[in-house]
């Protein structure tokens, strides 16, 4: 047997096709991609001569079709007579359709390859795991809400109509944004969106030993380390054992967002935590930063939901540093100390603690307990028990405390 169309003898069976005279075999060319039936005679049945045939056309598609004009091939089915053809319908090429001005959707694999090339350049040009990760979040947030990546104009659209994101988060769309264009060579006319400083939730530490009391282990542990250090999450999440010195109840915290490394002291009950956990990779907690996320949530929506305190679910892993820090310089008065603790490169970062201590704790009396010191041992005695060192008078250093 031989196509019709190319008279190729490459012939496929293509399934049968069902008639009022029985089943027909359907071929197809593997040459040119022609669909087509041999034409059988068949009994007559009632109504019908002998041997009659009847030719329908149809449309059909080939392996490699034509770019102008639509293909039609013949199926013998015998009919009755006065068989009608199929109405021929033609679709408008692609290319055509693009001369009309119409602009095709970027397909998904583009898209998601754009999104990887992204991310290699970020990586490439020094930004951290977590700035990355957040630039993948916000670039999937517009695809998801229908925004076309490559168009500047659809973009500010979709940042526009976001009512969910605050001031400070379309400022950080419109910079990601930014970056994904510049990976490209290309430019845009910024949206101005201002950001600003908001005063950070602080809990009482009541609050924060009830979430820790009502975790995990691995959860416990990594929230006490917060506590009482005011790391951040990624430092936490990159600590190792080695940074850890049982003896001297230390731990060396690396820099994260260009802020400074640093040694901070910690309790005996927060070594006692973490040589409980199991030492199954180099990284205390192993754990991804979605993972570990993942697990704050649901605790704190269990035991808001449990204690009845809706303050809990305002609780994040940053909510431990800004407490941290107001704590601090509540205890000390000191922005310096502040600032080492809490590794910032500039004083006006810290400066933002005063202000939240000053709210926090207005209502405080302003009465002290005054001492003073003679000499170096009775100083440091003095500092040990809280005070403070105020000025020197009469060859005396003048020490307060706060009632």
């Amino acid at each position: 047997m031989a196509c019709p169309q190319c008279s190729s003898q490459r012939i496929w069976k293509d399934g049968l096709r069902r008639t009022r005279l029985g089943p027909v075999q359907r071929y197809l060319c593997r040459q040119c991609g022609y669909q087509f039936s041999e034409p059988k005679v068949h009994l007559r049945p009632s109504g019908i001569s002998e041997g009659s045939q009847s030719v329908q056309k149809v449309h059909t598609k080939f392996l490699r079709p034509p770019a102008d004009k639509p293909i039609l091939c013949q199926i013998g089915a015998a009919q009755t007579t006065g068989a009608k053809n199929l109405a021929e319908t033609q679709e408008i090429p692609t290319q055509e359709k693009a001369q009309r001005g119409a602009t095709p959707a970027p397909d998904q694999a583009t898209v998601k390859g754009k999104l990887l090339e992204c991310a290699r350049w970020l990586k490439n040009q020094g930004y951290s795991d977590a700035t990355i990760e957040t630039c993948n979040k916000i670039l999937k947030a517009f695809i998801k809400n229908g925004a076309d990546i490559f168009n500047p104009e659809s973009i500010k659209e979709a940042i526009a109509k976001n009512d969910h994101w605050s001031q400070n988060t379309k400022h950080l769309a419109v910079d990601v944004y930014t970056w994904f264009l510049e990976m490209q060579g290309l430019t845009w006319k910024r949206p101005i969106y201002e950001e600003t400083r908001a005063i950070p939730f602080i809990p009482m530490e009541q609050e924060i030993d009830q979430l820790i009391a009502a975790s995990g282990k691995t959860l416990a542990a990594c929230l006490q380390l917060l506590k009482e250090t005011g790391m951040r999450i990624g430092e936490a999440l990159r600590l190792t054992w080695l940074d850890v010195d049982s003896e001297r109840n230390v731990i060396r915290a690396s820099a994260e967002k260009n802020s400074n490394p640093r040694i901070l002291s910690v309790s005996s009950k927060l070594i006692a935590m973490l040589n409980m956990l199991p030492k199954k990779s180099e990284r205390i907690f192993p754990q991804t930063r979605a993972g570990i996320k993942h697990m704050l949530w649901v605790k704190r929506q269990k035991l808001a939901l449990n204690l009845q305190n809706p303050r809990l679910t305002k609780i994040s892993f940053h909510t431990f540093r800004h407490w941290k820090g107001t704590m601090e310089y509540h205890k000390t008065k000191d922005p310096y100390h502040v600032k080492q603790i809490l590794g910032h490169k500039s004083l006006q970062t810290t400066e933002l603690y005063i202000n939240i201590e000053q709210a926090l704790f207005q209502t405080e009396n302003d009465e002290f307990h005054v001492n003073i010191a003679h000499n170096l041992n009775e100083a440091c005695k003095l500092l040990e028990v809280g005070f403070e060192y105020v000025t020197d008078m009469d060859n005396v250093k003048i020490f307060r405390k706060r009632k």
